[in-house]
């Protein structure tokens, strides 16, 4: 390694490389410390975590982890727990990321034709994504609050839908609309730039040929939006499933697998079953996203 690369800078010296040589190595050289920076942060703390799933972790910082094999995984697949967390997420993920991305499909549909103030309009859609988490939460939170929340009041007192003392803040359906409602705006903005660049030809053809609006919708605008419609549903697919912040600050105990980790890592300090479940959760992860772009993405 060290011949090469006393070879490679010797080249340079001498100016025997081509020019797309040189900018091959230039591009190498910067993105080196990026590299770098991505191996510390990324690499050694999910090494770290295999390590961890393997072993049990005493509470005494002066002690060594003890080898336990496979014990934290044979634990996870008897432990009712776990899998309550896991289907409470995949319901999570998958409701939230629908709702989401057929709320932001929907209002992009409405703006892609001018109309007066749509700029002001379209900056007012980015709202619920830029602003303050904990701001969103609260205020979700005292609108479903039983006792003084304006929906509560509504859904209870109103549409008798359910009784005046159900707390519905605190339940995984109403964190699913709240999910679905603050980042609905990333595919709003997705989806937008997508409709802004379909030629405006195809659909004057398919007037001609006496195409109705939805005939031009599902032939036209969804074929056009295969990729980005895609994209979007794994990119906030993956960001749901770990979600933790939202979940935690809108109520701690409804069990997703994020909040069963942390639980299981600082709370009962059983950080080798808490490594085991988030290995868990990342090979879930990769081999869902690997099918999905093959066989549904199709790249």
């Amino acid at each position: 390694m060290g011949v090469l690369r006393r070879g490679i800078i010797e080249d340079i010296r001498k100016d025997k490389l081509s020019v797309s040589e040189k900018e091959s190595i230039l591009g190498y050289a910067l993105i080196l410390p990026a590299l770098l920076l991505l191996i510390l942060t990324f690499g050694y703390p999910l090494l770290r975590n295999v390590f961890l799933s393997f072993h049990e972790v005493p509470v005494e910082l002066n002690a060594k982890p003890e080898y336990v094999g496979l014990e934290h995984f044979r634990t996870l697949i008897s432990d009712p727990e776990f899998f309550i967390a896991f289907r409470n997420t995949i319901l999570f993920a998958l409701a939230s990321d629908l709702i989401a991305t057929l709320i932001g499909l929907g209002i992009a549909l409405l703006f892609v034709k001018e109309f007066k103030g749509r700029r002001i309009a379209r900056g007012l859609m980015l709202l619920p994504y830029i602003a303050p988490l904990i701001a969103v939460v609260f205020v979700w939170r005292l609108m479903w609050d039983p006792n003084w929340g304006i929906v509560s009041y509504f859904f209870s007192n109103i549409l008798n839908i359910y009784g005046t003392q159900t707390d519905m803040s605190n339940s995984l359906v109403t964190l699913t609309v709240y999910e679905a409602w603050r980042y609905y705006p990333f595919a709003f903005l997705l989806i937008l730039a997508r409709l802004q660049s379909i030629p405006n030809e195809l659909y004057e053809a398919a007037k001609m040929d006496g195409a109705g609006a939805f005939a031009r919708f599902k032939d036209i605008t969804l074929p056009q939006l295969k990729y980005v419609l895609g994209t979007v549903f794994l990119i906030r697919w993956i960001w749901n499933f770990n979600t933790f912040a939202d979940v935690w600050l809108f109520n701690p105990d409804l069990s997703v697998l994020a909040v069963f980790v942390y639980v299981q890592g600082f709370n009962q300090f059983n950080q080798g079953y808490a490594a085991a479940v988030s290995m868990l959760m990342s090979l879930f992860l990769i081999v869902f996203s690997a099918i999905y772009v093959v066989w549904v993405i199709e790249w």
